[in-house]
């Protein structure tokens, strides 16, 4: 534009000169320059207006750029707004899928017995009538695998029975039976968190040829028993292919007995059965089956120290994952559902050959029981665990805490084991733990209690026997304390919540 404007400046400037010096010229040179003149007068001008024309239509151009930068303006300062939103809204469907995913697996939490019951009453679970759920500690609402868990450590302890019969088949060691699941773990109410123990009773069964005689002693405040291991003539019996003949009457397998491993020689004290030897063995059959299963590929196996019991951990290789898994073993009493085994649960010392009588089965068999006759949302396990976990490693006080809670739940109305009724019935278990302290008083749950469910298959006379005061296995004075402790604490969570 300035450029064209010193064209224009300069040429008015020659036309001027032209004009000066015509006047020296003669007349038709004159003209000539004159009219020359004027034509470039008439294409100065047209120039100037063509300029100015293309200057009219930039400026146009100008002003139609300025107003789409200006709208591109606007609509860049305003995608950070859009970005956000878009942002947010990824969010929100993240934390609604999130919380959709958390819930799904609450479903399952529920234990094997309640699982059935909690699908046919589901519609009265309404969490604003239960008031137990604000006690559950939040890692113990979210025990997601428990189930896949108990089928895994079942099927582990099938394997190890399998491998053991087979290891034991024709020699004079006991037959193991299939494994029963008992405890807190498959009863659902465990008090633990992490490392939850999954015990399971096996049963055994005297090898060929040899019989259990079970003797009672009388002495022992509660029902313990010694096992004797006695020979049988098997001369009159049909031997099974393979087998050897009777070990009473042929010479050769009585010798092959004597300098062979067998039964009384290895696992028997005085011909009983002695309870520490028989640990050990399982603990042996274990670590040597290990290596035969397809889980030693890829996990570990960690045997955890116990005098009376097979006690060992599993974990993954990179330790993420871990079963706790206890075997008791016993011998059962005829056909009934107690057992002697190797547990103890009594505080005091027991001799290696005593065995004090179980009731692991026959609890496992009761609260199957009342889950059967019960609502859905019955409460009494959620109410047995939060007293447990006051009682963690405490296992004859935990034991003592369960019978109460038994004795409960067939002294009132299943009716009002609601979870909506969380808050009376821990007051009510808080009452009877009192009242039994005052009294010295803890019966016994199978031991003289009519209110036995008759699904329950208990031993002749044991239902119409004396009761059992389970005080006599405590040091009071002890228990006592620990026990107000407890009720203090259970008393101060159901009124403050903490």
């Amino acid at each position: 534009m300035a450029l064209l404007d010193i064209v224009f400046g300069i040429l008015q400037i020659l036309i001027h000169n032209v004009q000066l010096v015509g006047e020296e010229l003669d007349g038709e040179t004159r003209e000539r320059m004159e009219q020359r003149a004027q034509m470039l007068n008439r294409e100065m001008t047209r120039l100037w207006q063509e300029v100015e024309r293309m200057n009219q239509e930039q400026r146009n151009q100008e002003q139609s750029g300025f107003a789409w930068a200006s709208l591109l303006l606007s609509a860049l300062q305003h995608w950070q707004f859009w970005a956000v939103a878009a942002v947010l809204v990824l969010l929100f469907g993240l934390c609604w899928w999130l919380r959709k995913r958390s819930h799904e697996p609450e479903r399952e939490e529920e234990s094997s017995c309640n699982n059935v019951e909690e699908e046919k009453h589901g519609e009265e679970n309404n969490d604003a009538n239960d008031p137990g759920r604000h006690f559950e500690h939040p890692r113990q609402r979210r025990v997601r695998k428990r189930d896949r868990d108990r089928e895994a450590v079942k099927n582990l302890v099938q394997k190890f029975i399998d491998l053991f019969n087979r290891d034991v088949f024709n020699t004079w060691y006991p037959v193991l039976e299939n494994a029963i699941e008992v405890g807190s773990a498959f009863e659902g109410w465990s008090p633990y968190e992490h490392d939850i123990p999954f015990c399971l009773l096996v049963p055994l069964k005297p090898p060929r040829g040899h019989i259990f005689h079970l003797e009672p002693r009388p002495s022992w405040p509660a029902r313990n028993f010694c096992i004797h291991v006695e020979l049988v003539c098997t001369c009159e019996v049909e031997q099974p292919a393979g087998e050897t003949r009777c070990f009473l009457h042929g010479p050769e397998e009585e010798q092959s007995r004597k300098e062979g491993p067998n039964i009384l020689d290895d696992l028997c004290t005085d011909s009983c059965l002695d309870v520490q030897k028989t640990a050990e063995w399982f603990k042996k059959m274990v670590r040597r089956c290990w290596k035969d299963l397809p889980e030693s590929a890829t996990h570990r196996l960690m045997p955890v120290y116990s005098e009376r019991s097979c006690k060992f951990r599993v974990l993954t290789q990179d330790w993420e994952k871990r079963f706790f898994v206890e075997l008791m073993f016993g011998v059962q009493e005829g056909d009934s559902d107690l057992f002697l085994s190797n547990q103890c649960v009594e505080a005091a010392y027991t001799p290696r050959t005593l065995w004090p009588e179980t009731y692991a089965v026959a609890e496992m068999k009761f609260f199957r029981h009342i889950v059967s006759q019960a609502q859905g949302d019955t409460c009494h396990l959620r109410c047995l665990k939060l007293c447990a976990r006051h009682l963690l490693d405490r296992e004859f006080y935990t034991y003592i805490m369960k019978t109460v809670v038994m004795h409960l739940l067939t002294t009132m109305p299943l009716s009002r084991w609601r979870k909506r009724n969380f808050l009376e019935r821990m007051e009510d278990i808080a009452e009877h733990l009192q009242s039994s302290l005052l009294e010295r008083c803890f019966n016994h749950f199978f031991i003289g209690n009519a209110n036995v469910p008759e699904e329950i298959n208990l031993p002749l006379g044991l239902r119409t026997a004396e009761p059992f005061n389970l005080c006599q296995l405590l040091d009071y004075e002890n228990a006592r304390i620990d026990f107000e402790f407890v009720l203090s604490e259970l008393r101060g969570l159901l009124m403050y919540g903490h």
